[in-house]
């Protein structure tokens, strides 16, 4: 398994990260353990999880949970392992009152981040990531609270997920004010089929040092080997919910892609899924990549695709069945 530094970090970490978000709500807590057992193996040091993930009202925290219970086995696991979580969202908790809504700050940062600790039964993680943008905060409070979770040692480096350019670079520049490092990463969604974050978020990061975490490589199944005759029990069967909620696919709109995708794939000798994922791991613009393996052989396929090197003809044919947005301004502008 290749390791990379975390964006302007000196933390290093797996360029794979076990992504967390299915545990408990697309498999049973024993598959979670099993999965995190072999991720360790294969030599995956970064986990990410998310106050929230559980499988619904009710169930928030119940991953982090699962992970708390997995450290708990001992043989120096939690010293392995590089864990990230987040926080932001409401978590549905009545003693939260009105500070229960989405946002970041410093009163929710803080108390989000003990109840975090608490469940994974730990007492620090390495990255504390903001879930969502809180344009209505001021980055005095966000980066004050921030600074004093990593001096008392309970977060190692601040990171953002699903900002826009603007806020990156905002963020950044607040930070650099106060001479703190700010945000060392920005997860963020990015696919053959979601290539927008080429036009201003993925220049924006690497001109600022932050790297780029890469969540949903395989849009939620839609670029694996059932998109097109899609199978009960998978992401893509059904009335493509899942999809239309992370707002990145529609069969119709986009089956001829997928027909040319499907076609290039057998030329190559190569699964759907394995391409797709191999197009984001060697992508010079991403730092490392979040995956979210259901079962252990799903994450052994993953590590493997990981491996696969992609010529130019080949990347040069992906352009054209899945066109990037330009580059800015010269996209929308002259």
């Amino acid at each position: 398994m290749q390791n990379v530094q975390l964006g302007k970090s000196s933390m290093w970490v797996s360029k794979l990260c076990l992504g967390t978000m299915t545990f408990g709500k697309m498999n049973e807590e024993k598959d979670a353990y099993a999965i995190m057992d072999r991720a360790r193996e294969l030599g995956v040091t970064f986990f990410d999880t998310a106050n929230i993930y559980g499988g619904g009202p009710g169930y928030r925290g119940r991953v982090e949970e699962f992970i708390g219970k997995w450290f708990k086995q001992g043989d120096g696991r939690r010293d392995e392992i590089v864990l990230g979580t987040k926080f932001a969202q409401p978590m549905e908790d009545a003693s939260d009152g009105a500070n229960d809504a989405l946002g970041v700050s410093a009163f929710k940062m803080r108390r989000s981040l003990e109840r975090s600790l608490k469940r994974l039964g730990t007492d620090h993680v390495e990255l504390y990531t903001m879930h969502h943008v809180d344009r209505t905060n001021d980055w005095a409070e966000i980066w004050g609270a921030y600074e004093n979770l990593i001096a008392a040692g309970k977060v190692y480096y601040a990171g953002s997920s699903n900002f826009a350019a603007w806020d990156l670079v905002r963020a950044q520049y607040e930070a650099e004010k106060r001479h703190f490092l700010g945000n060392v990463v920005e997860q963020h969604k990015f696919n053959l089929f979601c290539r927008l974050p080429e036009l201003e978020v993925l220049p924006a990061a690497k001109a600022m040092g932050v790297g780029i975490a890469a969540y949903n490589p395989l849009a939620g199944g839609y670029l694996g080997e059932n998109a097109l005759n899609p199978k009960a029990g998978t992401r893509s069967a059904g009335n493509n919910m899942y999809a239309a909620s992370m707002g990145v696919f529609n069969q119709g709109q986009h089956r001829e892609q997928l027909i040319q995708f499907e076609k290039l794939c057998h030329e190559l000798g190569l699964k759907q899924s394995d391409v797709a994922l191999a197009w984001v791991v060697n992508n010079p613009m991403v730092n490392v990549v979040v995956i979210g393996p259901r079962t252990v052989e799903q994450l052994e396929a993953c590590v493997k695709a990981s491996e696969i090197k992609l010529d130019e003809a080949t990347l040069q044919k992906l352009d054209e069945i899945f066109p990037g947005p330009g580059d800015a301004p010269k996209a929308y502008a002259f």
